[in-house]
């Protein structure tokens, strides 16, 4: 085993990583709060992917709908989606754009015990108080797209 240290503020946390072996991620983004950064997603999905599974990669597929469907078909979104988050190894979310599914998602995360980074720009994104002052949540803030992938490597225990 190896030890990770991830920085949050002026803390730092360390994360025992196992040596790498395929992590199954949940990726959280905005679907029905607006698919401003959808591409964003595809880009980050796309990376973890070269080493991982992402059990979410439909977050990343431009032309999903951001509409709201009938119940049965929310009640099944509902149920996979939780699903999928007790079976993943840790979460990673972009929230720059705002989205109620993602806030429960991440407090979902939290009540399971899985590791949970937040990733959001901080030019455009002004995270609400109850993610920004949860200290569960790992924050990584960027300005430039290119900032991110390296935090991931950290993250996924690539070095």
């Amino acid at each position: 085993m190896h030890i990770v240290m991830l920085y949050k503020s002026t803390s730092v946390h360390f994360r025992a990583l196992s040596e790498h072996n395929m992590k199954k991620i949940y990726f959280a983004g905005s679907i029905r709060g607006g698919r401003a950064d959808a591409e964003l997603y595809r880009r980050i999905i796309e990376y973890i992917q070269k080493s991982d599974t992402v059990l979410t990669e439909h977050v990343g597929n431009l032309a999903l709908s951001k509409t709201e469907g009938p119940p049965d078909r929310d009640v099944a979104i509902y149920e996979q989606e939780t699903a999928w988050l007790r079976e993943s190894d840790l979460v990673i979310a972009e929230c720059t754009t705002p989205s109620l599914g993602v806030g429960y998602e991440l407090a979902y995360a939290e009540k399971c015990g899985k590791p949970v980074h937040i990733f959001y720009n901080k030019r455009r994104a002004n995270l609400s108080a109850m993610i920004s002052g949860n200290k569960y949540f790992l924050l990584h803030p960027y300005r430039e797209e290119g900032e991110i992938y390296p935090i991931i490597d950290i993250i996924l225990g690539h070095d």
